[in-house]
């Protein structure tokens, strides 16, 4: 059962670490040690006589986008990376799913950039010998969707 707590506006699906865990494929372990370097910070909660942590829709598509990232062979340090920029460069991916949802990360002068799918942009790179990694943002939309839906 999902913990629910009522807002003014809008009832929010929270999200237990167990939950967080099952329903984005990672463990509990990656969950407390990404919380604890700052990567994916839950929603956190103290009620009662414990802290009880809890997460959003927003933070369990965080979490599934390192599980994705991490098991298609990228780095964690590139993942971190990635996550990073995301967020930055397009929060409203994590809010409501809307946004830029094909990127690409480029390598360009010793450094990487996140930066708009452009198909032409990616077959250069590759000409160039530079690595591009494709960002689809949608697999991980859609695999975490079926979970949530289940």
């Amino acid at each position: 059962m999902f913990f629910m707590q009522e807002t003014q506006k809008t009832q929010e699906t929270f999200f237990t670490s167990k939950e967080a865990a099952q329903l984005t494929g990672c463990t509990l372990r990656q969950i407390q040690y990404w919380r604890e370097k700052g990567i994916v910070v839950p929603v956190i909660s103290d009620t009662g006589t414990g802290r009880s942590i809890y997460y959003s829709r927003s933070n369990l598509v965080e979490l599934a986008a390192m599980v994705y990232w991490l098991s298609t062979g990228i780095s964690f340090d590139i993942a971190c990376f990635i996550l990073k920029q995301l967020k930055e460069q397009e929060p409203e991916l994590f809010i409501s799913g809307r946004g830029k949802r094909f990127m690409l990360l480029l390598s360009q002068d010793d450094s990487l950039s996140l930066v708009e799918f452009d198909k032409k942009r990616a077959i250069a790179s590759l000409d160039e010998g530079k690595a591009v990694i494709p960002v689809w943002l949608d697999v991980i939309y859609q695999g975490l969707a079926k979970k949530l839906a289940d």
